[in-house]
């Protein structure tokens, strides 16, 4: 039997990864319900320096419970991602807010289409998704699908399923709720096989507290956007920068050309001297950009090859029957 037959018959190995942090209103009924569907995973509960029963319950309840000390999320699936050797990995919050039953589906469709990444895309009462939350999930999810293309429909959804290519060749940098616009931007980039699978989306049980904050994390998310643009998009960066610049610098130059065509004279002569430092500028930038951009399409072939040298395998979706 080759080996591309022993792993299509073989049933994967399926891990759930939950990170939390003071989650004890919610952490067992999220371990319980994704035991159940998903009944031959692991259930990895990583927790974030919780200040209440959260560890104790979860492990209760039958999960595998570890601890990441370096606070945010962005920290805590860079720990999981590293320490956990799966298949097919399921990433879900700690507040029971996302639908386990779906989770059948999701997965279904990763192994079935054999793709790298399955998005959970919420769907709910407007009541029950905070308003805030509700707008900047559509302005930021606008914003990427402007820049990097339009492939998601929830870029800050949290119910994510992954291959084990993705996950071993993913570079987590973020710290915090940012994660989930750097897990999207990084399949855009690399053009790996994504889906989508609209799932219910619920209110948190109560006692259970939301840690996302609105403005906060909104403006950290807007600016690795920023971040993600300027380092995945240099050449288009700096080109703009460059561009405003000269624009500024003939206006500015314009009236010195007439005065001295008029007179012969240069009278604003501090005017000329910005003029031309501002001409200077843009050409500089305009360099670092187009030496960004080799730079850029290096290392996006380094991540490739490393994408590459990890093996898919074959499995189906039949064992989730």
């Amino acid at each position: 039997m080759s080996l591309t037959d022993s792993l299509t018959q073989a049933a994967p190995r399926i891990a759930v990864l939950v990170p939390c942090y003071n989650e004890e209103a919610s952490i067992e009924a999220v371990v319980r319900d994704f035991k159940a569907a998903l009944p031959t995973s692991t259930i990895y509960v990583y927790d974030n320096n919780s200040k209440d029963r959260t560890s104790e319950i979860a492990s209760a309840a039958g999960a595998v419970v570890r601890r990441e000390p370096l606070q945010g999320k962005g920290n805590v699936v860079r720990r999981m991602f590293a320490d956990i050797e799966a298949d097919v990995y399921v990433m879900v919050d700690g507040d029971d807010t996302y639908h386990a039953p779906s989770a059948s589906k999701l997965v279904a469709k990763l192994l079935d289409e054999k793709l790298d990444m399955v998005n959970g895309a919420r769907v709910t009462d407007w009541e029950t998704y905070r308003a805030g939350h509700r707008l900047g999930n559509v302005m930021l999810t606008t914003l990427v699908t402007m820049v990097f293309g339009k492939r998601t429909d929830d870029l800050l959804s949290g119910y994510r399923v992954f291959s084990r290519r993705f996950v071993k060749s993913f570079p987590v940098l973020a710290g915090g709720f940012e994660i989930e616009t750097e897990l999207v931007v990084h399949a855009l980039e690399m053009s790996m096989p994504l889906g989508e699978v609209e799932t219910p989306y619920k209110d948190r049980a109560p006692g259970s507290v939301s840690k996302l904050s609105t403005f906060r994390d909104g403006f950290r998310i807007l600016w690795m956007i920023g971040k993600l643009i300027k380092e995945e998009r240099p050449m288009q960066s700096f080109g703009l920068v460059a561009v405003l610049l000269a624009v500024i610098s003939v206006i500015i130059t314009v009236p010195l050309f007439i005065t001295y065509y008029e007179t012969g004279l240069v009278p604003r002569f501090p005017t000329a001297v910005l003029a031309t430092g501002l001409g200077l500028l843009s050409f500089l930038s305009l360099t670092c950009g187009l030496i960004l951009d080799t730079v850029t399409r290096g290392r996006r072939e380094m991540k490739r090859l490393r994408y590459l040298q990890i093996p898919a395998p074959d499995f189906d979706s039949g064992f989730l029957k």
